[in-house]
């Protein structure tokens, strides 16, 4: 990170996008980062589809990205940010510390993820750790994953031996996911909401012993969960 003193023209400053419904929490940020030198907060979205607007239009970056938006969910904003918009790199932030959480955004292209409780030295880390084309999760995130990592190896071997049971609804959920429906069409076909269809998916993630879609899908045939 160049220092305050250097000359402003020799200073490459880095564009962030910060995305999430609470604006307070937004312009939290915005005052932490202000003081940066070489860091400026270019803008400011509360739901998923002003993110990808924004960045049709502007260069950014570092998004910010909460993984609970309305319009369309951080996961699947961080899938279209990875697609169209390499070169935007995405932390995630977030209040959950559910591996399903986590382990779904990062295969969707998140280069770290830290919990809303960061404080202003290792949100600037994340940051600068990212940017260096690195990974950075918060200590408690690392340990999430672990576990997750352990789990599925104890999961993976019980689920070979009994059928995993989910419930009429988490079904119609799965047979959604499998058909590659993004959470916004499952919520719209289901009649409920974004935070609902993001609960059952972190409910098969966890009872069908997956880390993320691909496992999900892969378990549903294996186990032809979605059979007759």
């Amino acid at each position: 990170m160049l220092t305050a003193t250097s000359p402003p023209d020799l200073i490459k400053m880095t564009n962030i996008l910060i995305a999430d419904d609470h604006a307070m929490f937004a312009d939290g940020i915005s005052s932490i980062l202000k003081n940066e030198p070489d860091m400026q907060v270019i803008g400011k979205c509360l739901d998923g589809p002003s993110v990808l607007e924004f960045l049709g239009k502007t260069p950014v970056d570092i998004l910010l990205l909460d993984v609970n938006l309305p319009g369309m969910s951080g996961i699947d904003v961080c899938k279209e940010v990875s697609a169209k918009h390499k070169a935007v790199k995405v932390i995630a932030i977030s209040m959950f510390n559910e591996e399903s959480f986590v382990s779904e955004i990062l295969n969707n292209g998140a280069k770290g993820y830290v919990l809303k409780n960061t404080g202003r030295d290792e949100l600037i880390k994340a940051i600068n750790t990212v940017l260096e084309g690195k990974s950075y999760f918060s200590e408690d995130v690392t340990e999430t994953i672990m576990k997750g990592l352990m789990n599925q190896r104890t999961g993976a071997k019980q689920a070979k031996k009994d059928p995993p049971k989910i419930s009429r609804r988490e079904k119609e959920v799965l047979d959604l996911i499998v058909k590659e429906h993004t959470t916004q069409e499952i919520a719209n076909k289901l009649f409920i909401s974004l935070k609902t269809v993001e609960s059952h998916r972190s409910n098969l993630l966890s009872k069908l012993n997956a880390r993320n879609t691909a496992g999900l899908v892969r378990i549903t045939m294996e186990f032809n969960l979605l059979g007759d």
